[in-house]
């Protein structure tokens, strides 16, 4: 009778597992993991996909920042999360294509430690000035900074900010001086109160400000101008041919997550990007959106890192 008793438990066992697998995804709260602090523009994407994921779905989406080490420590902890949808995090240009070059060791693998879902979207980066700078040009800035060396700040808040500031330096030969900042909001919050004169960011987080008189833009990283951010011209177009240095998004889930659970996020992901008032609220942000399939992504982010590694072993940049 006791062996009966086991078999019939473990079947009872074996059933109750199975449906819960078959259980639809998802099945309660999801942790989208930024590896920013808040107000960055990572950060405000999130924000914005997890509360239409949530009523998309009917279940709970939440951002939990775990800024640090350029985006090392949150993309790390994401890695090594269970690998069941219910973890996932907002990769970036820095955490998935650069910063593997960076640093000696960032305590993932990009490529093989998650699974892609989808690329979100692009976000030019702005390089800025607080008003009472006397700069109103790429040119002025470079001719200031060369009339006194290393003597201007300029506040950087991520891996991205570093890489258009070297390549800067690189391609104009201003001697400009670097201050890493943890993220946009404390950096910001120096260049609008005047302490650091000049900052680069991305046109979510730059944008805002901008347009309250608080910061002046003097060029964008795209190719050319962008309707991102109107009469603000590139850097490109102010003597620096070629320069581009375009941020980016993508949603990732930590390697295992099940395909089914990929698909699903990619499906929910595509329908939100094609909305044309989540296409508007997006652009207003300064986000342009993207979208494609997991293996697109993978793509693209394979060619961003043939493109970036040689370029940043070539500078002999250092993560820091």
């Amino acid at each position: 009778m006791k062996s009966i008793a086991r078999i019939a438990g473990a079947i009872l066992g074996l059933l109750w597992g199975a449906g819960a697998v078959a259980q639809p995804y998802p099945a309660k709260t999801v942790r989208i993991v930024v590896a920013y602090e808040a107000g960055q523009g990572t950060d405000v994407a999130a924000r914005y996909f997890a509360e239409h994921l949530s009523k998309a779905t009917g279940q709970t989406f939440y951002v939990e920042n775990k800024p640090g080490a350029g985006g090392n420590i949150g993309t790390e902890a994401a890695a090594r999360a269970a690998p069941d949808g219910y973890t996932l995090t907002m990769g970036t240009s820095a955490t998935h294509s650069m910063n593997e070059f960076l640093y000696p060791s960032i305590g993932y693998d990009s490529e093989k430690d998650f699974e892609p879902v989808v690329l979100v979207g692009m976000l030019p980066m702005v390089i800025s000035a607080h008003p009472s700078f006397p700069a109103n040009s790429l040119a002025d800035l470079i001719a200031a900074a060369k009339g006194s060396p290393d003597k201007i700040d300029m506040a950087l808040p991520s891996t991205t900010a570093r890489i258009v500031f070297e390549l800067l330096k690189q391609r104009t030969g201003a001697p400009l001086f670097g201050i890493p900042y943890k993220g946009s909001a404390s950096a910001m919050n120096e260049v609008v109160g005047g302490q650091v004169k000049l900052t680069i960011d991305t046109v979510t987080a730059t944008r805002g400000h901008v347009g309250a008189g608080k910061l002046k833009a003097l060029a964008i990283t795209t190719l050319k101008a962008s309707e991102l951010l109107p009469g603000v011209p590139s850097v490109a177009e102010q003597g620096v041919p070629g320069f581009e240095t375009t941020a980016w998004n993508a949603l990732y889930a930590p390697r295992g997550t099940p395909r089914a659970v990929v698909d699903r996020l990619n499906a929910e992901m595509v329908k939100i990007l094609a909305m044309p008032e989540a296409r508007q609220r997006l652009l207003q942000l300064g986000f342009e959106p993207a979208g494609g399939t997991p293996d697109q992504l993978a793509d693209f982010v394979r060619r961003e890192r043939a493109k970036w590694g040689p370029l940043i072993k070539a500078a002999g940049l250092k993560g820091g």
